[in-house]
């Protein structure tokens, strides 16, 4: 793996909307290195991305790297907020979309003390295991797929949460509204935040699902 001696021109370009979000500049210089190592790196620890990163100068320690990325205190309500508003304008009249919720179990055998993370049963890999409960959900047409929101579920509100979404899912949704509003509230249920921007278009196609999951109730909800 070649060192990573600055921010590729094309990260940094999309980058730059999201320069307010950060109070230094400093620390918005390591959070960009930082998403060059998660992209490029093979290994995607923060000690794995420090170590291939070179500067003009003197370096700044790896504890000022952990600090931005992880200490800063910036917005990511904010962040993500202003990434949906981007992804929102480059999808419109851009033909058809689809908006899908996905729950991923991200497994980490040797975490137990990791936020979230919690001892039970995988229905993928047959076994039990440690893992955290990771939802995500993304928009796409047939052109390309961006995310628009991921979170960590607290496992304490995990039973709740399913036997909500059992006793509430339907087999299909008609009306452009009520799956709209089936959204808004599966979105809301595990991040209170959450948003959604609008699109235009009918679903089409599908998107083969990856990783580990388990027993969605509710599919794809298209607009």
């Amino acid at each position: 793996m070649l060192p990573i001696i600055r921010v590729p021109e094309i990260l940094a370009k999309g980058m730059e909307s999201f320069r307010k979000v950060f109070c230094r500049a400093e620390g918005f210089e390591h959070i960009c290195r930082f998403i060059t190592g998660l992209i490029l790196s093979p290994n995607k620890t923060l000690q794995g991305i420090y170590a291939l990163q070179v500067w003009e100068g003197e370096a700044p320690s790896r504890r000022a790297m952990h600090e931005a990325v992880f200490e800063s205190g910036w917005d990511g309500a904010a962040f993500i907020q202003q990434h949906r508003g981007e992804v929102a304008q480059a999808y419109q009249g851009r033909g058809r979309q689809v908006i899908s919720l996905d729950w991923t179990l991200a497994h980490h055998e040797r975490g137990p003390k990791i936020y979230a993370v919690t001892k039970s049963y995988d229905y993928v890999e047959r076994r039990t295991t440690l893992f955290q409960t990771v939802v995500t959900a993304v928009v796409s047409n047939r052109e390309w797929v961006d995310g628009l929101e991921v979170v960590v579920q607290d496992p304490k509100d995990l039973k709740a949460e399913a036997a909500y979404l059992k006793a509430t899912a339907k087999q299909s949704y008609e009306q452009r509204a009520e799956a709209r509003e089936r959204l808004l509230e599966l979105l809301l249920l595990t991040h209170p935040s959450a948003t959604v921007p609008q699109t235009d278009g009918d679903c089409g196609g599908n998107r083969r699902p990856v990783g580990s999951r388990r027993p969605v109730p509710a599919g794809p909800l298209c607009f």
